[in-house]
């Protein structure tokens, strides 16, 4: 059957990715080594409650549980126009969708090397909703401090320079 011409999507349209929620503490935390970006397995009021803006990534971690990726600890609030019957619990474990190739290389990164899965933005792709995850190894605080001096140091240099 032949698809006509107007049904089309426009090219370059589904490429674009709005951030919805971020956890902007996990790159100042973490020295991110690998990023990876899923699926999640989400309920309706969840979508909503996401796509409104009320999802908090802050103290969100992820596990390799029987071959699965888990996502545990993100607030995502319920959604104001459901009632309690239909809404979802805030903080429940949500399972990621990851090819098992990508599970695996995770799994070993986590369980031999001494690195953490930490959730970095949910995002739109298109009209699906994503996870950016990071595969990272944790600072020590004067890692934390070097990094801080740095980035002020390019940014002073950036501001005498004349350049934004």
């Amino acid at each position: 059957m032949a698809r006509c011409k107007t049904t089309r999507r426009p090219k370059g349209g589904s490429d674009r990715s709005t951030v919805l929620a971020e956890n902007r503490l996990a790159r100042h935390q973490y020295d991110i080594l690998e990023t990876l970006e899923t699926g999640l397995e989400l309920l309706g009021t969840e979508v909503k409650s996401i796509r409104a803006g009320k999802a908090n990534l802050r103290d969100g971690f992820c596990l390799v549980r029987d071959g699965q990726l888990w996502l545990h600890n993100v607030h995502i609030s319920p959604h104001q126009q459901a009632g309690s019957y239909f809404n979802h619990e805030p903080l429940r474990a949500r399972r990621m969708l990851a090819r098992r190739r990508e599970i695996n290389r995770l799994e070993v990164g986590v369980a031999q090397k001494g690195l953490t899965l930490v959730p970095l933005n949910l995002h739109l792709k298109g009209s699906w909703i994503k996870l950016s995850l990071a595969l990272g190894r944790g600072r020590k605080l004067h890692d934390k401090r070097r990094h801080d001096r740095t980035r002020e140091d390019r940014q002073a240099m950036r501001a005498v320079l004349g350049r934004p």
